[in-house]
């Protein structure tokens, strides 16, 4: 059985403004992972999550979906290895 992995997700498109980060940490934490999301200077918003593979896929189809106010244009998703260092799923501040 493989252990925790790690999601970073870059999320494009009107993601800003449109309660997208609530959204995230609301779905998130309703499926029972941990990490983090923040607005990028760029417009677009970073995703860290960790927890199993089949929660962190499902929080994966939901963050290309967003909120009703969003339009996802693009969302690209990165795996690699859980840090452990997260025990809540939070909003941090944007970078």
């Amino acid at each position: 059985m493989a252990g925790p992995e790690r999601l970073r997700a870059i999320v494009r498109g009107r993601v800003q403004g449109v309660g997208y980060r609530w959204f995230v940490m609301a779905e998130a934490r309703t499926i029972g992972i941990t990490g983090e999301v923040r607005n990028l200077h760029n417009g677009s918003v970073e995703v860290i999550a960790e927890g199993n593979r089949d929660l962190l896929e499902q929080l994966a189809g939901r963050l290309k979906e967003g909120p009703l106010a969003a339009t996802v244009e693009d969302a690209t998703l990165e795996w690699g290895e859980s840090t452990g260092k997260y025990n809540d799923f939070e909003i941090s501040p944007s970078r």
